[in-house]
């Protein structure tokens, strides 16, 4: 997506919420909650030089001080009448999922400072920003990026007469997307960059015209095999599902969060294969996504 292939993206069902009330401060207190309703993070950051005053965590007050300032730049009467405000955001999905923290954050914080969401990120963060696209959309979208131009479009529904055998796993451990960018910036250059970038993009046509389940195995195992030689990494099926019968797909940062997995077993047979694994958290496509 970063160098122009056409995404296929879906958003899920679950997300977060942002809460804004103003306060008698020059300050912005900042709680953030899980989907258990536990503080995991909490700041407090000055209007006057968008510094933490105090914090739980450097590293993500750093991050959220760059998002607020970037909407500054982009909005410049907002955070501008120096009143304080108390925030606090709510996950409702476990933290460690990786289904988008960060860019419903993204999303939220731009509609509270009434600027354009893609345009924040790109101000802020690196990465495609399709996830920010997808915070706020309702259905299914296809995202290109080509160079300056950023295109999305809305597809109606994606419901396939094989949907009920495609499910989601989590791997149970949190990829770093930033990481993975930086990944594959050095691995993957050159000719060998627009070969990778159209390859990809005719699997994503091909994935969305998939008429029946082996078709659309067809296409998951293609792309599983152009990212590995790409960027030298082994398919997460090879390297720790090797006997299952299905078709298995990495998803967002290689490694981490969920996988995709298609089967034409029940899905209490698909189920217990990946419990036995020591893979407890499996989700059908209508629990997880719109």
């Amino acid at each position: 997506m970063l160098d122009g292939a056409l995404a296929f993206a879906i958003p899920t069902k679950l997300g977060q919420h942002l809460t804004v009330k103003s306060q008698r401060s020059s300050d912005i207190n900042w709680v953030s909650k899980d989907a258990q309703g536990n503080t995991w993070f909490e700041s407090k950051i000055s209007l006057l030089d968008f510094k933490p005053v105090e914090t739980t965590n450097e590293d993500i007050s750093v991050r959220l001080t760059k998002l607020l300032k970037s909407a500054v730049r982009l909005n410049s009467e907002f955070l501008s009448k120096w009143n304080g405000f108390k925030i606090e955001t709510t996950l409702e999905f476990d933290q460690l999922w990786g289904l988008g923290s960060s860019s419903t954050l993204t999303h939220m914080v731009a509609q509270w400072a009434d600027v354009h969401p893609i345009l924040l990120h790109f101000k802020a963060f690196d990465g495609s920003g399709y996830d920010v696209a997808c915070a706020g959309s309702d259905t299914p979208i296809l995202y290109q990026l080509d160079g300056d131009n950023i295109s999305y479009e809305p597809l109606d529904q994606f419901k396939p007469k094989f949907i009920d055998s495609i499910y989601f796993v989590h791997l149970n451990q949190k990829q770093s997307t930033d990481a993975s960018i930086e990944y594959y910036s050095r691995k993957v250059k050159g000719k060998a960059k627009k070969e990778f970038v159209k390859s990809l993009t005719d699997c994503t046509e091909s994935l969305i015209d998939s008429k029946s389940l082996s078709a659309f195995e067809e296409v998951v195992n293609e792309h599983e095999v152009i990212v590995s030689k790409a960027l030298d990494l082994t398919c997460v099926k090879e390297q720790y599902f090797a006997d299952y019968w299905g078709s298995i797909k990495s998803l967002g940062a290689w490694g981490g969060d969920f996988i995709m997995v298609t089967s034409s077993k029940s899905k209490k047979e698909t189920q217990a294969y990946f419990a036995e694994k020591g893979f407890s958290t499996f989700l059908t496509h209508s629990e997880l996504l719109i």
